[in-house]
Parts: structure tokens; C-alpha cells; sequence
């Protein structure tokens, strides 16, 4: 290495050194910014989710990550729908969250179920696939990148 590179290092170091000083510092002094936009993330993503599921059942077996159970689930509205048990515009609804939930969990969904999703998917709905098809939180204030780029 000749001087000049070595010199180049040695600055390049002790630049990093006082960013990473400043930063520990700010960490200190009571600036957890890093950590309150994760926070923030975390809530809008709660806040998301609950906004585009109506249903509790719904909700639990997407968090819980049952593709299994939300399958089963749709079973049965649809058998309650041809017994006559249930009303096909009373479930329509839940049956979308069902369907967006198992493509949130990456379920494959046959032509049917994302045609029956295109058309009953309501907007809570398309925004939470939305949030979660970018892989990021997009809050008033907050760039994509400054969440992601701390990490």
C-alpha cells in the first residue's frame, strides 16, 4: 500500500469512527430514531392488516400463518353458501380476506378464486396488498429507504 492509499484509509476510518461516535451518541442522549421508525413501521403494518381483515378468524389464521385453516375456512363458507346456510353477498366479503390472506402467505390461488378476488376485493383490501407487495411502509415524512437502509 503506498502512502497516499494508506493516508486515504486513514481518513476514510477515522471519518467512520466520528460518524459512528456521533451516532452512539445521539443513541445515548435518548435519539432512538432507528428504533421509533421501526416502530412506526410495526404499527402500520398492524394497522394495515386490521384495517383490510374484518374478521377476527381471518386475522389470527394470517398471523398464526395457517394457509390450511384459511383454506378450511373457505370450505366451509362456500359449503354454508350452497346449503343455502349463508348468503353468498353476506360472506363475499370474508371470503376476499380469506383469498388475500393465503396470497399474502403465498398460497398459489386458482383462476377462480383470483378472478372471485378481483371482483369482490374491497380497498382496505388492494391497499393492504399493496403495502405488502412494495416490502415497505410508506408513512407521510418517512422516504422507503431510510427504514431499510439503518437495518
Amino acid at each position: 500500500m503506498s502512502a497516499v492509499e494508506f493516508e486515504r484509509e486513514r481518513n476514510d476510518t477515522l471519518q467512520q469512527l466520528s460518524e459512528f461516535e456521533d451516532s452512539l451518541q445521539k443513541t445515548l442522549s435518548g435519539n432512538l430514531t432507528m428504533q421509533s421508525e421501526l416502530e412506526v413501521t410495526k404499527l402500520a403494518i398492524r394497522a394495515a392488516i386490521s384495517k383490510a381483515f374484518k374478521t377476527p378468524q381471518v386475522i389470527r389464521l394470517f398471523a398464526q400463518k395457517q394457509p390450511a385453516a384459511l383454506r378450511e375456512r373457505l370450505a366451509q363458507i362456500d359449503r354454508d353458501v350452497k346449503l343455502g346456510k349463508a348468503d353468498h353477498d353476506a360472506v363475499a366479503e370474508q371470503a376476499a380476506e380469506i383469498l388475500t390472506a393465503l396470497k399474502k402467505l403465498g398460497e398459489p390461488l386458482a383462476p377462480k378464486e383470483e378472478a372471485f378476488l378481483r371482483k369482490h376485493q374491497t380497498r382496505d383490501l388492494c391497499d393492504f396488498e399493496a403495502v405488502a407487495e412494495e416490502g415497505d411502509v410508506h408513512l407521510p415524512g418517512h422516504s422507503a429507504s431510510s427504514t431499510t437502509s439503518r437495518q
